[in-house]
């Protein structure tokens, strides 16, 4: 059994720019269940294309499987949750692992569980346990992270105010990407989008009125579960 949810997320014709929770790789996990083997395969995605190829491509590497099933999420202007039985029982394997995904919050996800029969029966509820089980270790191997757009600015201030604004930005959860020190301090910043006004008004009170700061698009960070920022995933940029 196959299913396909869907539900909008534009608003008068435009998307909204939002946070998601994802994963920050591809994860691995293997259970066991009276000789059954389920393999659970998660990858991140941003387009529904690459949930359908990676689908396709474990059906073509495991073509000796009992089943590969699978569920994915993605959100690109539309919210699209998908998922296949793959020939188990209606509701025992695909929309356990889609609500794997919704419960753990996800998006930008697709997770396909391979089945090698074992040669015992498992019921409909121990296969609604076994899927649901695989499907977590395998999101849960693969690491999560927060992605949240936000504003990307470069902002140049004299030496002797540097030390009061570089405060301002860490208490005001501004994150500071980049520092250059020539004859004064340029600063490569990233705001949430709801924060830009704060920002700037923060930067006049410092300067007594002058604001410089240069907007440089709009850049995904990526939040790991300490609050630390991944540097090496600022890669998509939307102008």
């Amino acid at each position: 059994m196959k299913g396909d949810l869907r539900s909008s997320f534009f608003h008068n014709g435009e998307n909204i720019l939002k946070s998601y929770k994802t994963i920050i790789k591809e994860g691995y996990y293997l259970l066991e269940e009276k000789r059954s083997r389920f393999i659970a395969r998660a990858k991140p995605i941003t387009a529904e294309q690459e949930a359908l190829d990676f689908i396709q491509e474990i059906k073509t590497t495991c073509w000796d499987a009992t089943h590969n099933c699978y569920a994915y999420s993605v959100d690109s202007g539309s919210l699209y949750q998908r998922y296949s039985d793959d020939g188990e029982p209606q509701g025992t394997a695909g929309l356990p692992m889609l609500d794997v995904i919704r419960k753990k919050d996800l998006q930008n996800v697709v997770v396909v569980v391979t089945r090698y029969f074992g040669g015992t029966l498992l019921g409909a509820g121990g296969l609604v346990r076994a899927y649901g089980k695989a499907c977590a270790g395998g999101l849960e191997n693969a690491g999560f992270v927060l992605v949240k757009p936000c504003l990307k600015f470069n902002i140049p201030i004299e030496y002797h105010l540097s030390g009061k604004l570089q405060n301002m930005f860490l208490s005001e959860g501004f994150i500071i990407a980049d520092t250059e020190y020539t004859h004064e301090v340029a600063y490569t910043i990233y705001s949430p989008i709801e924060k830009k006004e704060l920002l700037e008004h923060k930067i006049r009170e410092i300067t007594g009125g002058v604001l410089r700061m240069d907007e440089a698009g709009i850049e995904n960070i990526y939040i790991d579960s300490k609050g630390n920022v991944l540097e090496n995933k600022n890669k998509e940029k939307k102008e």
